[in-house]
């Protein structure tokens, strides 16, 4: 068989086998259209975290499908709801003089998904994502709020990372 039809032979086996590239499957309703993402409650200690998370998830929902997304709950058809339960971090590096150098930090989230026609629920979890983070030079290990904060790249990640696990939770569910 000569190598072309070898590949029109693959081509047409995979069309049928449901093969599909890892995050670009949408499974939801068609009539999904509008999105109301209201802030994320922020119950950790880690202050602007809600508010980059929020954005982040805007972003990445809009990234992904043909949503309009609004702030607001009412005229949408589904509602995500969400709320940083917790920052966690760990140290992980150390200099010579016993200072931490580097954290891993944990946001533990939760996070539901409905769909407004029927009150159904599409999505509910909680969502862990973990990233490590630098400490920055003169930066007082001792409130690791007040020195990841500085970091916007660190939080910046984080929120990012979630945002990803998240839609590409709810996207395939």
């Amino acid at each position: 068989m000569s190598r072309a039809w070898q590949v029109v032979a693959l081509a047409f086996v995979m069309s049928g086998c449901g093969y599909a590239l890892a995050g670009t499957t949408n499974t939801l309703p068609a009539y999904i259209k509008r999105i109301g993402v209201p802030p994320f409650q922020n119950l950790s200690t880690t202050p602007e975290l809600d508010r980059m998370i929020t954005d982040a998830v805007v972003a990445e929902l809009q990234k992904r499908g043909k949503y309009s997304v609004v702030a607001e709950t009412d005229n949408v058809d589904a509602v995500l709801i969400g709320s940083i339960q917790s920052v966690t971090p760990i140290a992980t590096a150390f200099t010579d003089a016993q200072q931490v150098s580097k954290y891993t930090v944990t946001v533990v989230a939760k996070a539901e998904f409905k769909e407004t026609k029927d009150n159904n629920l599409i999505f509910s979890d909680t969502i862990r994502v973990t990233d490590d983070y630098d400490v920055v030079g003169g930066a007082s290990t001792g409130d690791l709020a007040a020195s990841f904060t500085q970091d916007r790249n660190a939080l910046s990640r984080l929120a990012k990372s979630f945002a990803a696990t998240l839609v590409s939770s709810i996207l395939q569910k």
